[in-house]
Parts: structure tokens; C-alpha cells; sequence
């Protein structure tokens, strides 16, 4: 839609227009000439008009505010062609002026040449309608500060009307109005506390002004708080073994985010055959060369962070051979203390060696069934031993009872037993 016919007209905008009709008599006969006064928006087309009565035919002058006479008896006499001469009867005289500014803003005159001069005067008043708000940051939003916001409308007549929305709600601030010749530049003042949650929020700052009919001008803004970054390593799952592949990732935040991100390995190089992709860490063919504590840490300007993951790389165990235990070098405790950072999440990651423990039990167990049926063996054959060796008493008694029977020399007999 153009801006011209955006305008308020005498004839066809009657809500946006003020109307007054100022009557001059040039005699008790009844009126000569009838001056209507005009509202209209700026940049739009005004009509002025002259209603004549009693009209003998004599001169009809009009003027601008500045008295210079635009048209005389229907002929132009100022050269600006934005001022059309569209009606000259007996009974009306309506000129047109396109492309309004408030400049052009005062009373338009009505001359009536008789024996007498009168005049009436038609006057013009122009409305700036404000255009779509500014917004400006004062101070920027830092994590546990607070952020001043300033909604500006440069330009308006009358005043416009501003307000500050979050969710809906309006947000008190402190306004201020300056005039700037015929219109007025209104700015909306606001500070608010502002955390790293706030980051993103949506504000609005509304323009009213009775020249939109109900609508308004509203500016969109999204605080930009800023803060510390935060580190977290994503750990693989499940236990990691000699000829396996590892990825680590770092993930971080911060605003602004972070874009130098280092990966290293506590009191230790990296591995040769370490690959740094961004905030990605991947390692192939393990080994317990590799184990240790890897880092990752991000800085900007408002702080820094770090996270470790602890790596233990265990022993492939063949088939058919007993599982072997690694015992992997863990790192200083006092990497805790070096590299502890308020905004930082560390959580030290490590497999369990449950096949291990499990491998153990099992030994256990197997000995003790081992040491039981050693135990009953033992005892077994000890019994049989003293069952033989009694048999063998008996034996010896029977022969000297014989020798006895047969009048043998008991004593040689029982001294040779004896032996």
C-alpha cells in the first residue's frame, strides 16, 4: 500500500480526521466562505477546502502558512507542483497537497476579495505514526549481572507509547521523551538480573500511537548472556582390551562457545597414533602403552574448564591359558588439585574387572575341593597301615605257642622272638 493512501482525508478517513467548520459573515445576509480544518498522516495527501456562499464572482486567493499565495482565482501561483488545484465552482474551491511532511503543517487561508478583504483559515496538522522501535544493550548480559536494555522511537507526533513484554507480562522501565523540532523521540529504560538459563529469552518492545488504529510496532529481541564454558568427556562402554579402537568425545558449552579445544595426557605425551578431530579424540590398536589420564579443557573470556577420563587397557587372554591381570599405573592424585576448576564437571572414568575377579573365585573354590580330597586320602590310607600291623602280632603269638607245645626251650624261644 502506498503512502498516499495511507493518509487521512477530509472526504473518505472521517476517524483519523479532525473537522471544525469557522464561519465568516460578510454581511446579516448569511455566510461567505466555510474553512475546514485537516488531519492527516504524514506522507499521505491532504484536501483543503473553501466552501463558498452568496459567491458574486469575485477574486477567491488561497495562501500557505507562510502567506504565499498558492492559487489566484484558480491559477497557479506558487511553483511547487505537489499543490493540484481539483475543484473552483461557484460553491467550492478544494486544493490537494501530496506527500505531506509536518513542515507543511499550519493554517492554509481563505481569501475572499470584496469591497472588503476576509479571510478564513483551513488549518493542517500532520501525524507521525512511529516506525518499528530500536532496541539498544547499554551493558552486555553477563552470567550473575544484570543487562540494561533501551527501547528508542526516534520519531513520532504525538508521543508514542512504548513497553517492554517477556512471556507476556510487561516489564517496568524508566521512559523519557525529546523533542526534536515538531515530533518526539521516546526511549524505554530497563535492567534486569539475568543467569546462563536466561541465554536466548525472548523480549518484545511494543510502539502504540493512535495513527495505527489498535496495531502496533513491536521489535523482537533475544538476550545474549554470556558465561563460562563446561567440559564432560562421553566414555565408551564396556571394557577396553588390546587391539581395540577408542572415541572419545568432549562436550562442551559456553557463550561464547569455545572454539580451541585441547585434548593431552597427564604427566605423559599422547600416543603417536592419536587423532585429534575438534572436540573428538579417537585412538586404534590399544595397549597398555596407552593408559592414563587424557584431559580435555576449553577456555573464553568469561572462565575455563576441564574433564579427565581415566584409561585401562587390559591384556588380550588367548584361549585355553589363564587369564593374566593388568595392573595398570594409575595417575597422581594430585591431578585433582592441579586441575580443579569451579565451572568444570570432572568424573574419572574406569573399567571393572569383573573376568578377572571371577577367574580368581574359581581358583579358590578348585583349591579348596583340592586340599579336601588330599585331606580324606590321607586319612584312609593312614587306617589301613595300623589294621596290617596288628595282623602281624597276631602271627608271631601263634608261633611261639606252637614252639611251647613241641618242648622247645621257652626261653630260647622267646629271647629269639624277642630279637
Amino acid at each position: 500500500m502506498r503512502r498516499g493512501q495511507r493518509s487521512l482525508l477530509l472526504s473518505s478517513t472521517p476517524s483519523l480526521l479532525l473537522r471544525s467548520l469557522v464561519l465568516l459573515s460578510l454581511c446579516p445576509r448569511g455566510q461567505a466562505v466555510q474553512a475546514e480544518n485537516v488531519t492527516v498522516l504524514e506522507g499521505g495527501t491532504a484536501q483543503i477546502s473553501c466552501r463558498l456562499q452568496n459567491y458574486d464572482g469575485s477574486i477567491v486567493v488561497i495562501q500557505n502558512p507562510r502567506r504565499q499565495t498558492l492559487f489566484f482565482n484558480g491559477t497557479r501561483a506558487l511553483k511547487d507542483d505537489r499543490f493540484q488545484m481539483v475543484l473552483f465552482t461557484p460553491r467550492l474551491v478544494r486544493i490537494t497537497l501530496i506527500n505531506v511532511s509536518v513542515s507543511d503543517e499550519g493554517g492554509y487561508f481563505c481569501q475572499l476579495y470584496t469591497d472588503d478583504t476576509h479571510h478564513q483559515v483551513a488549518t493542517l496538522s500532520v501525524v507521525v505514526p512511529p516506525e518499528v522501535p530500536t532496541v539498544e544493550v547499554k551493558t552486555e548480559a553477563v552470567e550473575g549481572g544484570e543487562v540494561e536494555l533501551t527501547c528508542m522511537s526516534p520519531r513520532s507526533k504525538p508521543p508514542a507509547t512504548l513497553r517492554w513484554v517477556r512471556d507476556r507480562r510487561e516489564i517496568a522501565g524508566v521512559i523519557s521523551q525529546q523533542e526534536n523540532g515538531k515530533t518526539v523521540s521516546v526511549s524505554n529504560t530497563i535492567r534486569i538480573p539475568v543467569e546462563r538459563k536466561d541465554n536466548g529469552a525472548a523480549l518484545s518492545c511494543e510502539a502504540s500511537h493512535p495513527a495505527l488504529v489498535g496495531q502496533k510496532r513491536v521489535r523482537h529481541y533475544s538476550l545474549d548472556v554470556h558465561f563460562a564454558p563446561t567440559v564432560k568427556i562421553i566414555p565408551p562402554q564396556g571394557i577396553l582390551r588390546e587391539g581395540d579402537s577408542l572415541s572419545l568425545t568432549c562436550s562442551v558449552t559456553g557463550n561464547p562457545l569455545p572454539r580451541d579445544i585441547q585434548w593431552s595426557r597427564v604427566n605423559d605425551t599422547l600416543p603417536e597414533r592419536a587423532e585429534k578431530t575438534g572436540n573428538i579424540l579417537q585412538m586404534s590398536r590399544l595397549s597398555q602403552s596407552h593408559n592414563g589420564t587424557y584431559l580435555c579443557q576449553a577456555h573464553n573470556n568469561y572462565g575455563r574448564a576441564a574433564d579427565h577420563y581415566t584409561l585401562l587397557v587390559y591384556v588380550s587372554v588367548p584361549p585355553n591359558s589363564h587369564p593374566a591381570i593388568a595392573h595398570p599405573i594409575l595417575p597422581s592424585s594430585s591431578f585433582t588439585k592441579e586441575y580443579q576448576d569451579p565451572g568444570a564437571v570432572v568424573e574419572t572414568h574406569s573399567a571393572v574387572p569383573y573376568a578377572v575377579i571371577g577367574g580368581i573365585l574359581a581358583l579358590l573354590v578348585f583349591t579348596v575341593i583340592c586340599v579336601l580330597i588330599v585331606t580324606i586320602w590321607c586319612s584312609v590310607r593312614q587306617k589301613g597301615s595300623y589294621l596290617t600291623h596288628e595282623a602281624s602280632g597276631l602271627d608271631e603269638h601263634g608261633e611261639v605257642q606252637e614252639a611251647f607245645l613241641n618242648g622247645n626251650d621257652a626261653s630260647q624261644g622267646k629271647k629269639e622272638y624277642l630279637l
